[in-house]
């Protein structure tokens, strides 16, 4: 087939350079475009990226060499590409507003940013679980004037644990959610050579996650009407969120009550058999088995489990009655990868598939 070119936005941060490592050898995609701040315009990626490189393997060699864009010259950033990912780290209304000018050079964005994810007509996309959602790109174009250009948006990487582990059960009648997540220090573009003081050490506070993690999920249970998402009303969903010194991987603890209360052996089928439309569709990153359930009451643990399906699977375990809630369990999912770059390169392959991203 016919590559689709890619561009990063953002190429240099921490889920830019997941976006590089995702990419290499993707059967669909070839990127073709990076950028970042002006500062570091014009040079190669790997002096761009010089001290800055997170990881222990050696940068990509596809893109060790190419040029680096400024993100502010859009015509130079999307000239040679059919859509772009976009992870900058910007005030938001500069992201929206970058965002938007590049949608409107009928250029797509897969967006791993917050800014448009309260858009009305802007999915927001955990592709196994709302990809009908993409049905709003419609009215998202009429809005802006184009004829191919959008922003899609990728959730909150805190929710990628826990909202995958509910959405199964959304017909016994989700009532009350308590979450308390444990947040790798990856979530905050962190390495614990670039922050000793997460060694030994819990936070427990993260500027703006409990929100997110009340409200994002309410979005991606709603439905399309009228040219936007209409949020769902239910479940109210009560959230903690703590930094934890973990590298990567984001826990939650969840409880959970129900309209109608399910036998507990339905609740672990459902799990197991559960497959969205990346499963029928057999895309490229998605998961063969998207929730895993372990027996073992020690399970699932960040170090041995966040890699599961290539850190595109979420894991759950310890399912087991409460005294408050109906049920509670712990549920994993890596932070970079479904919940940050992974999932935005598979809601890439959802709108390839489905013919919202054409080749120019």
């Amino acid at each position: 087939m016919q590559k689709y070119r890619v561009g990063v936005i953002g190429a240099t941060g921490m889920v830019g350079q997941r976006f590089l490592m995702l990419l290499e050898n993707h059967p669909w995609f070839e990127v073709k475009a990076l950028a970042t701040s002006a500062r570091s315009a014009g040079r190669p990626y790997r002096e761009a990226v010089e001290g800055r490189w997170a990881f222990d393997w050696d940068i990509p060699a596809y893109a060790a060499d190419m040029p680096v864009l400024d993100a502010a010259d859009i015509e130079a950033v999307t000239k040679d590409v059919d859509f772009v990912f976009c992870a900058v780290d910007m005030p938001k209304d500069q992201i929206r507003a970058l965002e938007s000018a590049v949608a409107c050079t009928e250029t797509p964005v897969v967006s791993n940013n917050s800014a448009h994810r309260w858009t009305p007509d802007v999915p927001v996309m955990v592709p196994e679980i709302n990809a009908d959602h993409t049905a709003v790109i419609e009215a998202q174009r009429r809005r802006l004037g184009t004829r191919v250009g959008f922003v899609a948006a990728k959730p909150n990487c805190s929710i990628q644990g826990y909202v995958p582990a509910l959405s199964p059960l959304r017909d016994f009648g989700l009532k009350q959610i308590s979450v308390c997540t444990y947040q790798a220090i990856s979530g905050a573009s962190k390495t614990f050579k670039r922050w000793p003081e997460m060694v030994d050490n819990v936070i427990p506070f993260i500027g703006g996650e409990e929100e997110k993690s009340e409200r994002e999920p309410l979005k991606i249970w709603g439905r399309v009407e009228n040219g936007q998402i209409v949020c769902a009303e239910r479940p109210v969903i009560s959230a903690q969120c703590y930094r934890v010194a973990t590298s990567d991987g984001h826990m939650a603890a969840v409880s959970v009550s129900f309209d109608k209360k399910p036998p507990r052996d339905e609740i672990i089928a459902r799990w197991k058999a559960y497959k969205g439309l990346p499963q029928e569709l057999n895309l490229p990153s998605a998961p063969k088995q998207f929730l895993t359930y372990f027996e073992e009451e020690n399970r699932p643990q960040t170090r041995l489990d966040r890699d599961i399906e290539r850190g595109m699977g979420v894991s759950i375990g310890r399912l087991r009655e409460d005294p408050i809630f109906d049920y509670k369990f712990a549920s994993l999912a890596h932070n970079t990868i479904r919940g940050a770059a992974g999932g935005a390169v598979l809601t890439a392959e959802l709108l390839c598939a489905q013919g919202y991203i054409p080749h120019k």
